[in-house]
């Protein structure tokens, strides 16, 4: 698990001005002033912001970054084991694996079917004729369940 300090500090800094708000609002009522109500809104805010700083740096996760990878859109996925993306047309040979890879990498992070196998597929679209199209698929990607990276099987087409 990767946190950010940057939302980490800033949660720290926003706590303690929660508390030192609350404090504030505690003497405005005891006191009676007329602005007590509004400083009940600047706390709660300010302890929404504090917490939500805090949740966000500890559940931050970095982007996966592949090298020659292209950005490709995910157009079937059942929920389960089987992901299928589509390509770019054309899409170059040479990215065709990182881009697989990258997206599987994405995927993975997610969930695994009951076998623990995700399988990726990337397709694209062949014209057959006037009017008439079918997929093609370009590559398979599988990956066991709780394995690195270095496990993703690639296969073409």
């Amino acid at each position: 698990m990767v946190s950010d300090p940057l939302l980490l500090k800033a949660g720290t800094w926003l706590g303690i001005a929660a508390a030192m708000v609350l404090l504030l609002t505690l003497v405005a009522f005891r006191a009676g002033w007329g602005v007590r109500f509004r400083l009940v809104g600047v706390s709660s805010f300010t302890a929404l912001l504090a917490i939500s700083c805090l949740a966000f740096a500890i559940s931050y996760e970095p982007p996966v970054q592949v090298e020659g990878a292209l950005s490709i859109p995910v157009v079937f996925d059942n929920g389960r084991d089987l992901i299928v993306a589509s390509s770019p047309d054309p899409i170059p040979a040479d990215a065709v694996e990182p881009s697989l890879r990258r997206l599987a990498l994405v995927q993975a992070r997610r969930r695994w079917d009951s076998q623990g196998v995700l399988t990726v597929r990337l397709r694209s679209i062949r014209s057959d004729g006037e009017g008439v199209s079918r997929p093609v698929v370009l590559a398979t990607a599988t990956i066991p369940a709780g394995a690195g990276p270095d496990a993703i099987r690639i296969e073409p087409g």
